[in-house]
């Protein structure tokens, strides 16, 4: 099947300019520390973020942050954990990065203000989520430790007058010189001053930590500003994206009913790292026989396993029973879940709780090398929104906060090393296009259905061919309800082009026309890019390493 990508987003000339020697897109745990880093080799820094500074995805980030920090624990180990939960298709040598620079990446957060809970013997306090085989999550105020995270980073981010925040801004295209380098972006201001409307951010550096796309879907976790800007602005200049169809559903998100949608409560598996356990529509365990970690499998073959139930009860959801926790380890340990159970009616001290997958996270993205680097030159991604071969099929559970700190830091490094000039930028190339909101709804519905959990060659047919009819809309203004829009149709478009090519089940990718992992096929990396006339072309990349 042809898809077309338009080139750039529709929208009025620049009516003001800002330069910076980087610039930072987002907010998050990855993009505040690429800030602070660049800053400390004396570069000047414009960070643009699309809501306020403090309300990237990282502040909702409730079980913790991963790394081997005990003397009971390893790299190894956590290396062996996050190949498990990747399924073959880890970058063996990525996740090696990880997991050894992961201890230092966590002890220097500490170090910038950020307060872990102890125990009572002082150290820092782990505890246990899926797919891990030590205790080896740090988590902060019980379940808030994304709150704290980014607590510390803002404020170090605030102090430093070498560090210029544009709030309520929406990134739109990269901008490029008549060499394909990257030298800035255009971006809308939604406020009130000499920056406001179009602009114009420039520098040779341009650093994307927008976090993921869960707007895409109906029913994610995932907050409102997360609509792939950062995805889509790289797809559209031209760069290799990778994976999408990789996409994460959290196994246990509260149920609020069948009319629900946009971000929906989470309820951490570190609650059942404490215990809890899941139960049928007749109260019994059933993760037992599925898995020898049973309620602790990773989160794909939970949220299978949770899927196949309501499917075989007729049900909307499953309940997660976490009674026996006590109402001292609730207080303590998941305040905020607590009020959230609570404020809907909900005591999990003596009530079950009634579950579902919801999009949560995606392995995939801005495809990079092990330093960061897109495939064009200047540009660099870290965080959710980049595909650094870390999480194969499948994420395991708090290493997200952990990839945003190791890689954050290794773009500065290389950025360091590597030869950017400002230089002036060039006119796009290309057709635009924009698609108006009204339709995103329609998208969201078509995803839920036929790209969700439950996959298959009849419904990812139908999503693509509703998805190409959508593209036709001619009723668009610019306005970032619209810009958002196309970003999440563009992006939707990719991922269920993926989806539809790999034939198999694999981590977070089940097609279930095809029930099986096939590793003499699909062993490979899913990579597309957009040529200059809008066309999409992918290719295939095989994966080496240690086969899990």
């Amino acid at each position: 099947m042809s898809i077309q990508i338009a080139r750039r987003l529709r929208a009025a000339a620049p009516g003001w300019t800002a330069r910076a020697d980087v610039i930072v897109v987002g907010s998050g745990v990855a993009g505040l520390t690429a800030a602070l880093r660049a800053r400390a080799l004396g570069r000047t820094v414009l960070v643009v973020t699309k809501a306020q500074v403090d309300e990237g995805s990282t502040k909702w980030a409730q079980g913790g942050i991963a790394a081997a920090l005990s003397d009971d624990d390893s790299p190894e180990e956590h290396l062996h954990d996050t190949l498990v939960a990747g399924v073959g298709l880890c970058d063996d040598v990525a996740v090696r990065i990880l997991v050894t620079e992961g201890p230092a990446a966590v002890r220097e957060l500490i170090e910038l203000g950020a307060r872990f809970d102890r125990d009572a013997s002082g150290r820092i306090a782990l505890t246990r989520e899926g797919g891990h085989l030590r205790d080896r999550i740090a988590h902060a105020g019980g379940d808030a430790t994304g709150a704290e995270i980014s607590r510390a980073l803002v404020a170090a981010v605030r102090e430093d007058p070498g560090i210029d925040v544009v709030e309520n801004a929406l990134a739109l295209d990269l901008l490029c010189d008549d060499s394909g380098a990257a030298q800035g972006i255009t971006l809308h201001v939604m406020g009130s001053g000499q920056r406001d409307g179009i602009g114009a951010a420039l520098a040779p550096v341009v650093i994307l930590a927008t976090g993921g796309f869960g707007q895409v879907f109906g029913q994610t976790t995932n907050p409102y500003v997360s609509t792939g800007d950062g995805v889509a602005l790289a797809l559209r200049a031209g760069a290799d994206i990778a994976d999408l169809e990789f996409v994460q559903f959290h196994p246990t998100v509260m149920w609020l009913g069948p009319l629900a949608k946009g971000q929906q409560p989470l309820v951490s598996e570190a609650v059942r790292g404490e215990g809890a356990v899941l139960l049928d529509g007749d109260g019994r365990p059933f993760m037992q026989g599925e898995h020898p970690l049973a309620d602790l499998a990773p989160r794909d073959v939970v949220a299978k396993a949770i899927m196949r139930r309501m499917r075989d009860e007729g049900s909307a959801h499953v309940w997660l029973d976490g009674r026996r926790l006590g109402a001292d380890t609730w207080l303590q340990r998941f305040p905020t879940i607590l009020e959230s159970c609570r404020t809907r009616g909900i005591d999990p001290v003596t009530d079950l709780i009634p579950v579902a997958p919801a999009q949560h996270y995606v392995s995939g993205g801005v495809r990079t090398d092990l330093w960061g680097r897109a495939s064009i030159p200047g540009l660099y991604a870290c965080g959710e929104v980049a595909c650094t071969g870390v999480h194969g099929a499948n994420r395991l559970a708090s290493n997200s906060l952990l990839e945003g700190l190791v890689f954050a830091r290794r773009i500065v490094t290389a950025m360091a090393d590597d030869v950017v000039q400002q230089r002036p930028s060039v006119p796009h190339v290309g057709a635009d296009a924009l698609l108006p909101h009204s339709v995103r709804r329609t998208i969201q519905q078509v995803m839920d259905t036929d790209a969700g959990v439950l996959r298959s060659a009849a419904s990812l047919e139908d999503a693509a061919t509703r998805l190409a009819g959508l593209a036709d809309a001619d009723d668009a203004t610019p306005s970032t309800e619209d810009w958002e829009t196309t970003n999440i149709h563009q992006i939707a478009s990719v991922l269920v082009e993926h989806a539809r090519l790999r034939e198999e089940t694999r981590g977070s990718h089940w097609r279930e026309d095809f029930p099986e992992r096939n590793d003499e096929t699909w062993r490979v990396r899913l990579v597309t890019r957009v040529g200059p006339d809008g066309m999409l072309s992918t290719r295939a990349e095989a994966v080496t390493g240690e086969l899990q």
